[in-house]
């Protein structure tokens, strides 16, 4: 086995750890949530809006399919890493000017075309960087993985709130918007990969190769159930938040002077939520070990949003259902990736592993646009887009009970301390 030895951890390990993930959400989602949906809206109250939404969808959910291709690769690539700068570092430190490049290329092109090829470039850096912080929680924790989860899940909402916040409040225009993000990803990803601790070549054994009949993780039933469940909520979740900009300027009918002002509020409810749950249920995970229980819990609230939604879509309403997806959602993604920590197979593939589990929330938030974008223009509104959210919600909570809770034994080892 390889690695550092698992320890308890201080709390500037966690400090680095929640702004490196912070810099990774910021810079993906304030283009998701935001400026690509400015960039691509045609900005028509005619029926000609569907094709701003249908695009946004293709850019969203095609631009970024290779980028989920990159996460395991290049986790897989990391995992047999030997270099004195350690196996995570170097491809943070990758992923993180790859994105860079990408985010001020996104901001210099026009048109879905364009503009989807640069996006590839964000989504492939942002993954490799994810699949190298992921692996570091498998790595070096065994007692503080739900609160190393928590703080990845929280950061996801705060990052929305920092860039959409700064783009609003300072009122950046979208080219600006875009070589600010891509400062954020350059200084704080570089900066904390390097201030991160990873061991060295040095300290590292040559890369072992699995014994024959070994079985490694993604062909395990219950971990194979549970990326298949992640994958269902986040696309339920995708549904719920990524068209959200086109559902209050088409589907509430507010001003496009006062739109962006109701989205960051909306966001800023959302995070606070997402937050407090995601804390909350990190520690709680970790105290019980009842993760199972509390990932199904979490996506079982994240569906009621979708209920509340239907019920009365107004504004009034889509703030309370956001403050019911904040506290689902935030709670879910910080179960669900410790979870999957307790199922890995084989400390030499935990970057492989883990990269499969990010892949399994980004190809949810991926394709949630593309379909979504589908049922809007299926139906000509937004009610269908609601309804799917609830019930993939639900199901993915039901897919949760059927992976196999791990005995207190069956965690992936960890190697002895040095």
């Amino acid at each position: 086995m390889i690695g550092m030895a698992t320890k308890r951890v201080g709390p500037l390990w966690m400090t680095l750890f929640t702004l490196a993930w912070l810099a990774i959400w910021t810079v993906q989602l304030t283009p998701v949530q935001l400026l690509l949906p400015l960039q691509l809206d045609t900005n028509s109250q005619g029926k000609d809006w569907i094709s701003g939404v249908v695009w946004a969808g293709v850019v969203l959910s095609v631009g970024g399919l290779v980028g989920i291709v990159a996460a395991p690769l290049s986790g897989r690539w990391s995992d047999r890493t030997r270099s004195r700068w350690g196996r995570r570092r170097p491809w943070a430190i990758g992923g993180s000017l790859v994105s860079a490049a990408g985010l001020v290329l996104t901001g210099l092109v026009a048109g879905p075309l364009a503009v989807g090829a640069a996006w590839i470039v964000v989504s492939v850096g942002v993954s490799v960087a994810s699949a190298a912080l992921t692996a570091m929680i498998a790595d070096q924790l065994s007692e503080q993985r739900g609160a190393a989860s928590a703080a990845a899940s929280s950061a996801q909402a705060v990052g929305i709130v920092v860039g959409v916040g700064a783009v609003v409040l300072i009122g950046l225009n979208v080219t600006q918007s875009y070589l600010l993000l891509a400062a954020i990803i350059a200084v704080i990803g570089v900066g904390t990969a390097l201030l991160l601790p990873d061991a060295p070549a040095h300290e590292l054994p040559a890369p072992v190769r699995r014994a024959a009949g070994g079985r490694p993780s993604w062909r395990d039933r219950d971990f194979l159930w549970l990326l298949i469940s992640r994958l269902a909520v986040n696309i339920g979740n995708a549904f719920g938040t990524s068209l959200l900009l086109f559902f209050l300027l088409y589907g509430v009918h507010v001003p496009a002077a006062q739109s962006q002002d109701d989205l960051l509020l909306l966001i800023v409810i959302y995070t606070v939520f997402v937050v407090i749950a995601s804390i909350v249920a990190g520690m709680i995970s970790d105290r019980t070990g009842r993760r199972r229980m509390l990932t199904a819990v979490s996506a079982i609230v994240q569906g009621v949003s979708g209920i509340v939604i239907l019920i009365s879509p107004d504004l009034t309403t889509t703030m309370v259902a956001a403050a019911i997806m904040g506290a689902g959602y935030g709670a879910y993604m910080a179960v669900s990736l410790a979870f999957a920590t307790d199922l890995l197979k084989d400390p030499d593939d935990h970057a492989r592993d883990l990269g499969l589990v990010n892949v399994s929330a980004q190809l949810g938030q991926l394709l949630g646009p593309l379909l979504g974008a589908g049922l809007v223009a299926l139906v000509g509104g937004f009610w269908l887009l609601f309804a799917a959210a609830a019930v993939l919600s639900l199901v993915g909570a039901a897919m949760t009970y059927a992976v196999r809770t791990p005995s207190p034994a069956s965690p992936a080892p960890a190697p002895a301390p040095r």
